[in-house]
């Protein structure tokens, strides 16, 4: 592809608004490059060309372009030699009234932000929108979560995002909201679906689910979620490469990075689990009784199932702490997202013994003392950080 077509084809989707933000702004660089006027129009200048300026179709901005590539080729034919204005050069000049309405038309669908002098601290709860703004929640405020056009699709009362069941939406539009290490956060869904997210958990979901289509997320973390019923829409979570299908139950996924499996505990109802690259099948596929865990190996796709007691894997919601034949190097993971706490642990012999353990709401100097009691490790806290020699 030659450069001339490759303007072509970036003004063209700038025009449409569907250039991304490094595409946006090598537009914005190209304008500048080609000196197009003697000033750039500033900010100001673009919000007040905004309100003037109507949404652009695609029929619309093929024609213009069609327009200009021929009149950059009568330019190029009828110019002397050694006058002869470069095709791209006249291409910018012929642009720059519909680039700088392009612009004012972004502004005015919300498309240009300014986020690259945000600092988000990495202790907050974030929400990322579908335009791919952030915002950062406080638990201990309310606020409104919008789409980009303004209009409000939540709202967030401390530690809890409840999403507007009457929204109406065409397509799935989807927000990703992250936990950070030592805090947990509820979500409520369009479709009345509650989600408990514990620490250092992402969850991508729909603002709204659409009529026709399976209600699915996607989960990296630990989630409890009590499913809202309807036996027309199926509720889908996918962790990496495990489908967990249901109607309407109460279920707990962990599916964090380090763990070699991704366990599914049935409270209630049943659960249908499945690799994500099969279809599902009822009578192929394992389904889960309450009361049972069934893991998913990250290696081989295989599922195994077995009884067990599932307030040992639900305690987190309230603060608990529970480890089943973990080993000391996992442990020390799940501690650091629980208190947001460093771990160095330099005994190798230790990082590989498994441990069985439950703990209430404790502070992680108690929980260290447990380990010290029963195995005598050697350690010491230095700020955030806890150091095993």
């Amino acid at each position: 592809m030659n450069e001339n077509s490759e303007i072509q084809k970036l003004l063209h989707k700038f025009i449409l608004n569907q250039c991304n933000v490094e595409e946006s702004n090598e537009v914005v660089r190209y304008y500048r490059q080609n000196k197009l006027t003697d000033d750039f129009p500033t900010v100001e200048d673009i919000q007040l060309l905004a309100d003037e300026v109507p949404e652009i179709d695609k029929t619309t901005a093929d024609a213009i372009f069609s327009k200009i590539l021929i009149d950059a080729k009568e330019v190029e034919a009828t110019t002397i030699e050694t006058k002869k204005i470069p095709v791209l050069r006249y291409l910018s000049i012929a642009a720059s009234i519909l680039v700088l309405v392009s612009i004012g038309w972004s502004y005015q669908q919300g498309f240009f932000q300014e986020k690259n002098d945000v600092i988000i601290d990495p202790n907050a709860i974030t929400l990322q929108l579908a335009n791919g703004d952030v915002q950062v929640i406080s638990e201990n405020k309310k606020s409104q979560v919008t789409d980009s056009k303004g209009n409000v699709v939540a709202n967030q009362n401390g530690n809890k995002i409840i999403y507007d069941t009457k929204t109406a939406l065409e397509n799935l539009v989807y927000n990703t909201i992250k936990i950070p290490y030592g805090k947990r956060f509820e979500l409520k869904l369009s479709d009345g679906t509650t989600v408990h997210l514990n620490s250092g958990t992402t969850l991508k979901y729909p603002v709204q689910f659409i009529s026709g289509e399976n209600r699915q997320v996607f989960l990296d973390g630990e989630a409890f979620f009590e499913v809202s019923k309807d036996k027309q829409h199926p509720f889908v979570v996918r962790a990496d490469n495990l489908n967990i299908r249901v109607l309407g139950t109460h279920f707990n996924v962990s599916n964090y990075p380090e763990d070699d499996v991704t366990d599914v505990v049935l409270v209630e109802g049943s659960v249908g689990l499945q690799a994500a690259t099969e279809k599902f099948d009822s009578q192929k596929n394992t389904i889960l009784k309450p009361g049972f865990k069934g893991s998913f190996s990250k290696k081989d796709n295989r599922i195994d199932t077995k009884p067990v007691l599932t307030e040992v894997y639900t305690s987190w919601i309230q603060g608990g702490l529970t480890f089943r034949n973990m080993t000391f190097r996992n442990i020390t993971k799940k501690l650091e997202r629980r208190y947001n706490v460093t771990i160095e642990n330099h005994n190798s012999k230790l990082a590989n013994e498994k441990f069985n353990a439950s703990f209430a709401e404790e502070p992680i100097e108690k929980v260290m003392s447990y380990f010290n009691d029963i195995h005598g490790i050697n350690y010491n806290t230095e700020n955030n950080k806890i150091i095993i020699k």
